[in-house]
């Protein structure tokens, strides 16, 4: 089984993908947490950030997905995503897969911005940020959305929303 948390940086992919993974951990199933910046950095930071380098990452974090649930070990992946066509690939190769989208407005992103990226972008000090220079494509019928504009103290809803999914639900033996 495969949860995918989509969203832009800061939206809280990492800490609610880390509530997951507790929440299976109890259950317990084998679950690793795959964060797209984690991966980026164990393979040595040989990408940089432009569309190529993210190209590459999304390909690098697809198919270690795959690798890892055909041994039988659920993922948890909290990654940007901007690329539709491994999205759909994701869909088309890796059983028990599932998409979670987490939104948040500009506004809330650039409170939460402790490393001052998108202020940076905005004001065309650096480039290739997504959401301000690159696009980001939203995903087309994830399983679940959910809109994350309040600081939350608290994951336990967003968790229980996510483990609800019926296909997470079968790869747990909860159907």
């Amino acid at each position: 089984m495969v949860i995918w948390i989509v969203g832009l940086s800061g939206t809280g992919k990492t800490t609610l993908a880390t509530h997951v993974v507790e929440q299976i951990r109890q259950l317990n199933g084998k679950v690793v947490l795959l964060d797209g910046d984690v991966i980026r950095t164990l393979f040595g930071n040989d990408v940089d950030h432009t569309i190529n380098g993210r190209l590459k990452n999304a390909e690098r974090l697809s198919v270690l997905t795959k690798f890892l649930a055909d041994q039988g070990i659920h993922v948890v992946a909290a990654v940007l995503s901007i690329f539709p066509e491994w999205r759909r690939w994701n869909r088309e190769n890796i059983p028990d897969y599932s998409e979670v989208y987490l939104k948040a407005s500009m506004q809330t992103l650039l409170r939460r911005d402790i490393k001052d990226l998108y202020a940076k972008a905005i004001k065309g000090e650096i480039l290739n940020v997504v959401g301000v220079d690159i696009p980001f494509p939203e995903p087309v019928n994830p399983e679940l959305v959910i809109e994350n504009d309040i600081d939350l103290v608290d994951f336990q809803e967003l968790t229980a929303r996510i483990m609800n999914i019926a296909a997470v639900q079968k790869a747990l033996g909860n159907a």
